[in-house]
């Protein structure tokens, strides 16, 4: 009697861990997917958005980042920042005067032409505004009719990194000009004598 009830309660705990068993196997089935759903979320939530490409092509980057020590000095000693010296700075182009005299004096040292090109100073004509013209370092040529410049002085005292110039000439020759001074926002027309290319800048 004794050993059919041991046999007895031997079946029924085998019954038991079978259905034990089947259940921890339909949790494991079900769990899976799941915790692959889980875990392919908390993935896609943790990765970085991709940081937003700046093209430094044909820049010298050891200049610039010099001509950004020489303005941070400034801005400490509470001095002035003009464009013309960290035009010179940051693009090598040796050349010293007011920005409307650039144009005329990087004749016969420098190539000059209407070709936007990284690395280039960009020379803005004398206007009544602007007497004394401008200049700025070409960073980066977005299309045939945007380009982006670094300069000092557009804003009062301070440096504009990247900022969106769009040629608005009728030949669309870049001899004619809008500048983003402000995000989203295009002011005046600035005439524009042309391009200073430095002596390492490849032309294509």
């Amino acid at each position: 009697m004794t050993e059919l009830r041991a046999e007895q309660r031997s079946r029924a705990e085998q019954h038991l861990e079978g259905r034990m068993s089947a259940t921890h196997a339909r949790k494991a089935r079900l769990g899976l997917p799941l915790l692959c759903a889980i875990l392919l979320s908390t993935a896609a939530c943790s990765v970085k958005a991709p940081d937003i490409a700046y093209s430094f092509e044909g820049i010298d980057l050891g200049l610039r980042a010099m001509a950004l020590r020489e303005v941070k000095e400034l801005q400490s000693q509470g001095r002035r920042v003009w464009c013309v010296p960290f035009a010179r700075n940051a693009s090598g182009v040796q050349i010293r005067g007011n920005a409307n005299t650039w144009w005329g004096k990087a004749a016969g040292t420098y190539e000059r032409g209407r070709q936007p090109v990284p690395g280039a100073v960009m020379a803005f004509a004398a206007t009544g505004g602007m007497p004394m013209g401008h200049v700025a370092v070409v960073s980066e040529v977005v299309s045939e009719r945007e380009l982006r410049v670094d300069h000092a002085n557009w804003e009062r005292n301070k440096v504009s990194l990247g900022m969106s110039v769009k040629d608005i000439s009728a030949n669309n020759d870049w001899s004619s000009v809008r500048v983003e001074s402000n995000p989203g926002s295009y002011g005046k027309a600035y005439p524009i004598n042309g391009f200073i290319y430095p002596a390492s800048t490849q032309i294509r």
